[in-house]
């Protein structure tokens, strides 16, 4: 009776005798997003200020990005809203632009105002990642990336413009460069985005007689000998053989060399006019570490203990915590030297572990090691089809492709979105996918202006004439 949140009353008492420890969650994706609302759970507000900053108001579950690019959820049932979920915290909105933890200060740009300065106790540096690009010519303007729900938005309305002006046009060049679509990158994210692209554009074509299916080409430029390298090589060859049947083009240990004006050459010699080129090959940390005193590895992530706490040499940086993409944290489930992947997996059970050394930083224990081996991977390859290997069971087409939707809505926060997703789900076994473009989303402003322009000075009679 004399312990409450696992703390005793003669312990608590002093926490109340002295200010609440200010906690600054740098990043509201996977591991800020978890690690803030674990740490509004287990710590009172007399213990703690949960502090969370991000550029924009909503978390992202980006292993929904290919559904609801290819229309099978709504864009807006992907994400999830902070402040709904984050009640117990305080949300900022803005963009940290320079963390000094000599003095535990970060420098925050809000979305319109001055600059202001936020001193801390604790951080959690979790930005995430970037796309990594290359120095391909072209690729700065006509590439699109694949990690926002803008950038799956916009590829879904370019898409399916893409099918309209194919089908309005009379000239094969033009209809042959409107359906050419390129992914450039192997991995889930290349994999998924490609497969329920075609899938959802193939679906659109029976609302447009002047197409057909082989009329579409497809292509995925892949720089090494294999896809999905998270996976076995015989279900990666597996996925392959399955793109392979529906057509597309795959272009193994082929790299992109070039796309100016649209015309893409690769390595292998070959080179086509395409419209769209999607950018999936990799991640990096978020340049905004760029702008902080913590130590880093030759990768630019943040090096860690198995903790979670930022680690510079033999010394414990006392105070500051990261995880996710953009952490070096070693995988004890591994050999020396081996670091957790990237994976929405690893960020998720980092961020509660994190947030559970935190509290008991806070509250004078000692914090735990981080150690979690890899389940496995789940991939969909599009509606009823997919792959899958989790603890060394495979398993490919409808059992993956349940197994991939099964995961993914346990994990997405929220009941609200849960229930929201599966009602998606749902109606698509009795409705007809929404396959129209809302392309003036992208420039809403557009028809306004020009009804809204100032009629042209009109010219004098006789103005124009020779003399």
């Amino acid at each position: 009776m004399g312990v409450s949140n696992g703390i005793s009353r003669a312990a608590r008492g002093k926490i109340d005798d002295v200010n609440p420890k200010r906690i600054l969650v740098v990043g509201a994706g996977h591991v800020g997003l978890y690690a803030a609302l674990r740490l509004s759970k287990k710590l009172s507000p007399r213990e703690a200020e949960v502090v969370v900053v991000d550029p924009q108001p909503h978390m992202t579950y980006q292993p929904f990005l290919p559904e609801a690019s290819a229309g099978n959820i709504s864009p807006r049932h992907s994400v999830v809203p902070l402040r709904r979920e984050l009640r117990k915290c305080k949300v900022l909105v803005g963009a940290v632009t320079r963390i000094d933890h000599a003095r535990k200060t970060a420098v925050v740009q809000p979305i319109s105002g001055p600059t202001r300065e936020i001193q801390y106790d604790h951080v959690v540096v979790a930005p995430g990642s970037v796309s990594r690009t290359l120095p391909i010519p072209g690729l700065h303007e006509h590439g699109i990336g694949f990690k926002t729900i803008g950038e799956a938005i916009y590829l879904r309305n370019h898409v399916l413009d893409r099918l309209d002006v194919a089908a309005a046009t009379v000239d094969p060049v033009v209809r042959r460069n409107a359906l050419t679509f390129v992914f450039v990158g192997g991995g889930y994210a290349g994999i998924e985005a490609l497969a329920e692209m075609e899938d959802m554009a193939r679906d659109a074509l029976r609302y447009y007689p002047e197409l057909k299916p082989d009329d579409m080409r497809w292509v995925l430029v892949e720089a090494t000998q294999r896809v999905l390298p998270e996976v076995d090589r015989d279900m990666g060859a597996y996925t392959v053989q399955q793109l392979l049947k529906r057509n597309m083009d795959i272009r193994l240990d082929t790299r992109l060399e070039s796309c100016v004006d649209g015309l893409v050459k690769l390595s292998d010699g070959d080179s086509f006019k395409a419209d769209t080129i999607v950018w999936t090959a990799g991640v990096k940390p978020s340049p905004m570490l760029d702008a902080t005193d913590f130590p880093r590895d030759d990768r630019r992530r943040v090096t860690c203990l198995p903790t979670l706490q930022v680690v510079d040499g033999d010394r414990v940086v006392e105070g500051a915590w990261s995880a996710g993409d953009c952490a070096a944290v070693p995988d004890l489930t591994k050999e020396p030297g081996n670091f957790c992947s990237p994976s929405a997996q690893h960020a998720v059970r980092q961020a509660a572990r994190m947030a559970d050394n935190i509290a008991n930083v806070i509250r004078g224990r000692e914090p735990v090691n981080y150690k979690h081996k890899h389940a496995g991977s789940v991939a969909s390859l599009g509606l009823y089809k997919g792959v899958a290997q989790v603890y060394g069971v495979k398993m490919t087409g409808w059992p993956a492709w349940f197994m991939h939707r099964t995961y993914h809505m346990s994990r997405i926060p929220s009941f609200n979105r849960k229930v929201r997703v599966v009602v998606d789900w749902t109606l698509a076994f009795f409705l007809k996918r929404e396959v129209v473009a809302l392309g003036q989303l992208h420039d809403p402003r557009e028809e306004f202006v020009e009804a809204s322009a100032p009629p042209a000075p009109k010219q004098p009679v006789g103005a124009g004439k020779p003399v």
